[in-house]
């Protein structure tokens, strides 16, 4: 038993696995996810069912939200006011269409300009390591053109 005096000592709690790719993909898909929904809603209105499926085509499978994750971003998104919705109906059955308002074509708008500058960063980064590789490769390592 730890003294007053003495601090017990912590043992590290069991987490996210920071080097798994999985860990990395899930955490980078969840951020996007939102991002995506409004660069569909911004072509047009869609349903639920419509909106994961143009986000999985535009971002070529790598984003494929669930309703778990669409629901509740279209509802944060319909109380802040960046979508509307009404029902249709559509062979016999009822659908929520979300339509982007222009407080959510204007939020679009910024959250390009902020994942681009993003990824700018993420560019110079990916060059930076490389260049870094790359220097500590002696010379007669090193293979192409000019190596």
């Amino acid at each position: 038993m730890p003294s007053p005096s003495m601090p017990a000592r912590s043992v590290p709690k069991p987490g996210p696995d920071l080097t798994s790719r999985s860990y990395w993909n899930g955490t980078i898909k969840m951020s996007l996810s939102k991002f995506f929904i409004l660069r569909v809603l911004h072509q047009r209105p869609m349903h639920g069912y419509d909106i994961a499926g143009a986000v999985e085509r535009t971002t070529n499978g790598c984003c494929s939200p669930t309703e778990g994750t669409i629901y509740p971003v279209l509802r944060e998104f319909e109380e802040g006011g960046y979508v509307t919705s009404h029902a249709e109906t559509v062979s016999g059955r009822e659908r929520k269409v979300y339509t982007l308002t222009d407080r959510g074509r204007d939020s679009f708008k910024v959250a390009v300009e902020a994942w681009m500058e993003v990824t700018r960063v993420l560019l110079d980064t990916e060059r930076a390591v490389a260049a870094s590789a790359a220097a500590q490769v002696p010379a007669e390592g090193r293979s192409g053109c000019c190596g």
